[in-house]
């Protein structure tokens, strides 16, 4: 039985160390990309500027800003610094993960494979390494999810589940979606303690109200969702089957949309098996005990009520809020269940056989993926930006909103104050990415027509498929009476980035 005991406790500090190795294995082998600089940018605000400033951003509530905030008044702003920011919320959602299965009494070793599974998902890798809040809002989540089993199950933890569940919405709206999946679930199974459950949303909600003011302040004032998430897809069989692939998926995660969605030969037989394991669980439904049969509609509504409402909502509303990223919420939840269904195949030869398939897999996932690298334009601009400052400090003109919210980033951790950058709006022959777009209220890069333009000579950074002279926006320039004094390439994975200097 001691033996037993130790197997499992060397089983679980063995996943708890790969969760964590994973999670910081070349934590800053990237640059920061635009969202995470609006997230550095939004906590250098002063205290008294960080709430007007988020709420004109409308889709985030601001307790991530907050506190990352604090996290850099404390350490910095380094790149390890500001992304193991992330990796601690990653890391600390372990603990109401294994207290959760605990709770739901479903054994030492299913819950291991839980814990596997949740160990080795790609996406959750990686929004444990980025400079957001969906870490944090998985860590909340689970919190929240655990202290609601207790109190669901044994009556307890009530007043942390009103505060847990008040952080939760503050750090993003998805996690009322696991406010409402409560709702259900007690208001469906335990009628008797209505009132409780209805006091902790009455509570949560009226908390929320000052925000709800701020952003219908910031809406009225200008700010319009369609250029924050009109470019967001509505679901659709790919994007609910990327979705499903992203849940088990081991190891990779895409990074642009310059990389494959899934590496198919490793995603789709992981999802097969996953599959078998719910069909022989189901199959066997009768025989399963009632506390399983109700852990099994706990673990479903917290998985499926979440997908289906952002489902009806991006078909109901103007616009789309699905994302995977948002639906982080539900990841954990569906590797328990996940587990819960391959732990219990009646045929012990065939269970072994799909867990040893699962590890395989995630081995070999492992493997062809520790020497990727992300590599994608806008960090060449960080690069091309700073040789370009060390050499003649002219303005900076940029013609996309991505590339110019970098640039005046690494300006401004260079602390130069002597070069400013300008955007070139609505220039000939080019289009944009509208999923980026320069923040509201921030006035620091100035959006100018090219006839406006007057320096005598300046630096043009822009992406490309590579540098042609007789393409735009060179060609705007050679029209303009410019010549092209040196130029700078750098080629990433989803284009190349590349600096000119211009002089008249």
């Amino acid at each position: 039985m001691r033996q037993l005991r130790y197997r499992h406790v060397a089983v679980f500090l063995l996943l708890i160390t790969a969760y964590v190795g994973l999670r910081l294995w070349r934590l800053t082998d990237a640059c920061l990309w635009f969202d995470e600089i609006f997230s550095v940018h939004a906590a250098e605000h002063a205290w008294s500027k960080i709430w007007n400033f988020v709420a004109l951003d409308l889709i985030h509530p601001p307790l991530f800003y907050v506190l990352l905030k604090i996290w850099i008044a404390v350490g910095g702003e380094s790149l390890l610094w500001l992304r193991l920011f992330s990796v601690i919320f990653s890391t600390l959602a372990l603990f109401p993960f294994i207290s959760f299965c605990r709770e739901l009494k479903i054994g030492r070793w299913t819950t291991a494979l839980a814990l596997f599974l949740f160990v080795g998902n790609g996406s959750l890798i990686k929004y444990a390494q980025e400079v957001r809040m969906y870490s944090m809002l998985m860590c909340f989540s689970l919190f929240s999810i655990w202290l609601f089993a207790r109190f669901f199950i044994k009556g307890k933890s009530f007043v942390p589940l009103v505060i847990i569940n008040v952080l939760l919405v503050w750090t993003h709206y998805f996690g009322w979606f696991v406010t409402i999946s409560e709702v259900v679930l007690m208001l469906c199974f335990q009628r008797i303690k209505w009132r409780r459950i209805t006091l902790m949303f009455a509570i949560t909600l009226v908390s929320f109200v000052p925000w709800m003011i701020a952003v219908i302040k910031a809406a009225n004032s200008g700010s319009s969702l369609s250029q924050n998430i009109g470019w967001m897809t509505r679901p659709g069989f790919r994007e609910i089957g990327t979705l499903v692939l992203n849940f088990v998926e081991p190891i990779y995660n895409q990074k642009s949309s310059a990389e494959p969605v899934s590496i198919f030969y490793v995603s789709v037989p992981v999802l097969l098996i996953v599959i078998a394991g719910w069909i022989f669980y189901i199959a066997r439904w009768q025989q399963h005990s009632d506390r399983s049969r109700r852990n099994i509609f706990l673990l479903a509504v917290f998985i499926k009520l979440p997908i289906i409402i952002v489902l009806i909502s991006s078909w109901l509303f103007p616009y789309s809020v699905w994302g995977t990223r948002h639906l982080i919420i539900v990841f954990a939840p569906f590797a328990i269940l996940t587990a819960i269904a391959v732990a219990n195949i009646p045929l012990r030869w065939l269970q072994i056989s799909f867990v040893s398939l699962l590890i395989l897999f995630c081995g070999y996932a492992s493997v062809m993926n520790i020497y990727s690298r992300q590599n994608n334009s806008w960090c060449g601009v960080e690069l091309l930006v700073t040789e370009a400052l060390e050499s003649e400090k002219l303005n900076i003109y940029t013609t996309e909103d991505l590339f110019a919210y970098h640039a005046w980033f690494t300006g401004q951790q260079q602390l130069n104050k002597s070069a400013k950058v300008f955007k070139i709006d609505h220039l000939d022959g080019l289009k944009e990415d509208s999923a980026f777009f320069l923040p509201r209220g921030f006035a620091d890069v100035k959006t100018i027509d090219f006839t406006e333009i007057t320096d005598k000579k300046l630096w043009l950074i822009y992406r490309s498929g590579g540098y042609l002279e007789n393409e735009p926006p060179i060609r705007n320039f050679n029209v303009a009476d410019y010549k092209v004094v040196k130029n700078k390439s750098v080629v990433m994975k989803d284009a190349s980035a590349i600096l000119v200097l211009l002089e008249k």
